[in-house]
C-alpha cells in the first residue's frame, strides 16, 4: 500500500502544481491499521523535527502528526485567540483537499497559560499561541485509519515529498520498540518553601475577601542519565492512564507530554461540550477505603465549593452562546488510577459560535485552572507562584477548517528537555485550605507522570 500511495501522490502532485490554484494541497486515503505510537516513533528517522500525538479518553479518536508544512503562531498576548482564528481561516483558504476520504485540513497546537507572565528559557519554543499543519497525519477514528499528506505546491513540495517518501518506504510503518527509559540521577523539588508560603498568603487574601479561589502550581525536576524517549513515555501512559487525554507536542527536541483527565471544550457542528473537573482526593488502597474516600469527597464542603466555582462559570458561558444547556444536578465521581475527582459534564445545543477557538478563548482559564474572579486570580498567580507555567495547565488540542475540534487542558504533564523532565501540578486554594494537605494533593497529581517515566513514587 505504501508504494502505491507514494506513486499516486507523486503523480497527483505534478497535476496540482500545474494548476496551482492554492499554495497547499492535501491527499487523504484509507490506510492499513497500524499502532499510532509506532507511527509517532517514525518521525525523527524520516527527518521530521515536529510531531504530535493526541488520543481522547475513549480511544475513539487518535491523531498523530509528523512534520509541519505551515506554522501559525503569535506572541501577541492581548489578541492571540482572535489572531489565531484569523490565521486558521486564512490557512483553510490556502489548502485544497483531494482523495477518497473527506478530511478537513487540521491544525494541532496550544496556547500558553498566561501570555503576560515573563517567559523563561524552559519554554523558549512555546509561544503565546502556536498551531501546526502536519506534513503527514495519521487519523484513527473508531478503529479505521486514514493517512493525509499535505505539501506546498512547487519546489518546496518536492522537497517535502522526499521526507514523506522516506516515511512511506518504511515498509509497514512499524518501528522497533522504543528505547528503555533511562536511569534517574536526581529528583529535585523546585521552591517548595516558596510554594507553601504562597499558599498561606493566598489563603489570607481569600479570607480577607479579595479572592474566592486561586490555583497555585509547583514543579519538580527529574534528571536522567540520558534523554527519555517520548514514545516510551507515551506507551506507559497509554497503559497506565486509559481514560485520559494522551497528548505530546514536540518541536526541536522539547516535548510537552501528559495524560490529562480534563476536557476544556469540544465542538462538533452546533453541539459543544465541556467537563467541570475540580475537587479531588487520592484513590483508596482497598475497595472499602476507596468508597469511603469518594463519599467524603462528594460531601466535603471545601471540595464542593471549589467544584461549584467551575460549574457556575461554564454553565453561565454556555448559556450565553447556546440555545440550551444540559448538565446533571449533582457532580459525579471520576475515578482515575491515582486520584478521583468531582466531575460534572456540560453539553450545549445550538451553539452560535462558529469556531472552537472562540470557545477556548471564552473558557480559558476556568476556575479549575486559574481561580475566581478570573483577573484577580491571574494577578495573584503572577505575584505568588514560583514558576513559569508556560503551556502547563493551558489549552492543547486541534481545530479543523470547519471550526470544529477538541481541546483539553495540559495538566498531569511534563516538559521533556534533554536529560530532564520537569513535572507540574497545581491545586485550588480556598478559604478552608490547609497548605500541607494541598502540597500532598499536588504530589498525588504528579504520580501519573512519575510512573510513566519509570520513577518510583516516594512522596
Amino acid at each position: 500500500m505504501a508504494i502505491g500511495f507514494r506513486h499516486q501522490l507523486q503523480q497527483q502532485l505534478h497535476k496540482w502544481a500545474a494548476r496551482a490554484a492554492r499554495p497547499f494541497v492535501s491527499w487523504t486515503e484509507p490506510w492499513e491499521h497500524i499502532d499510532p505510537v509506532s507511527f509517532f516513533m517514525q518521525g525523527p528517522a524520516c527527518g521530521f523535527r515536529e510531531r504530535f500525538f493526541w488520543s481522547n479518553p475513549s480511544g475513539t479518536t487518535v491523531l498523530v502528526g509528523l512534520g509541519s508544512v505551515c506554522t501559525l503562531e503569535t506572541d501577541n498576548g492581548d489578541d492571540r485567540f482572535a489572531e489565531m482564528e484569523a490565521k486558521r481561516q486564512e490557512w483553510s483558504e490556502r489548502v485544497v483537499s483531494y482523495g477518497e476520504v473527506h478530511q478537513p485540513p487540521l491544525l494541532f497546537g496550544g496556547f500558553s497559560f498566561d501570555p503576560h507572565r515573563e517567559r523563561t528559557g524552559l519554554w523558549s519554543r512555546f509561544p503565546a499561541a502556536k498551531l501546526i499543519a502536519p506534513a503527514v497525519l495519521l487519523t484513527v477514528r473508531n478503529g479505521r485509519a486514514q493517512l493525509t499528506v499535505t505539501v506546498p505546491v512547487g519546489g518546496k513540495g518536492e522537497r517535502e515529498m522526499e521526507r514523506v517518501g522516506r516515511l512511506l518506504d518504511r515498509a509497514s510503518l512499524r518501528a522497533d520498540a522504543p528505547a528503555a527509559l533511562p536511569t534517574l540521577v536526581s529528583d529535585v523539588e523546585e521552591a517548595s518553601d516558596r510554594w507553601l508560603a504562597a499558599v498561606r498568603e493566598a489563603i489570607g487574601q481569600i479570607r480577607a475577601g479579595s479572592l474566592d479561589k486561586v490555583v497555585l502550581a509547583r514543579a519538580r525536576r527529574l534528571r536522567f542519565t540520558e534523554p527519555p524517549d517520548p514514545a516510551a513515555v507515551l506507551l506507559r501512559l497509554r497503559e497506565q492512564q486509559p481514560f485520559a487525554y494522551l497528548f505530546a507536542f514536540e518541536q526541536d527536541g522539547r516535548c510537552l507530554i501528559g495524560a490529562s483527565p480534563e476536557q476544556l471544550v469540544e465542538k462538533a457542528g452546533l453541539t459543544c461540550g465541556s467537563v467541570c473537573l475540580a475537587g479531588s482526593v487520592r484513590r483508596g488502597a482497598t475497595p472499602n477505603e476507596d468508597e469511603r474516600l469518594g463519599a467524603w469527597l462528594q460531601a466535603d464542603v471545601k471540595n464542593r465549593e471549589e467544584h461549584q466555582f467551575v460549574v457556575r462559570m461554564i454553565h453561565r458561558l454556555f448559556s450565553s452562546v447556546c440555545e440550551a444547556v444540559e448538565m446533571p444536578a449533582r457532580p459525579q465521581l471520576l475515578k482515575l488510577p491515582h486520584i478521583q475527582h468531582l466531575c460534572t459534564p456540560v453539553v450545549g445545543r445550538g451553539c452560535r459560535e462558529p469556531s472552537v477557538l472562540r470557545l477556548v478563548e471564552l473558557l480559558h482559564p476556568t476556575p479549575a485552572l486559574g481561580g475566581s474572579p478570573r483577573e484577580r486570580a491571574l494577578a495573584a498567580i503572577r505575584s505568588l507562584e514560583p514558576l513559569d507555567r508556560g503551556w502547563y495547565a493551558a489549552p492543547i488540542g486541534w481545530v479543523n477548517s470547519e471550526g470544529d475540534g477538541e481541546w483539553a487542558v495540559a495538566i498531569r504533564s511534563a516538559l521533556l528537555v534533554g536529560n530532564d523532565a520537569v513535572l507540574f501540578a497545581g491545586c485550588g486554594i480556598v478559604a478552608d485550605s490547609d497548605p500541607d494537605s494541598e502540597y500532598e494533593e499536588t504530589a498525588v497529581k504528579m504520580r501519573p507522570m512519575r510512573s510513566a517515566l519509570g520513577v518510583m513514587d516516594n512522596d
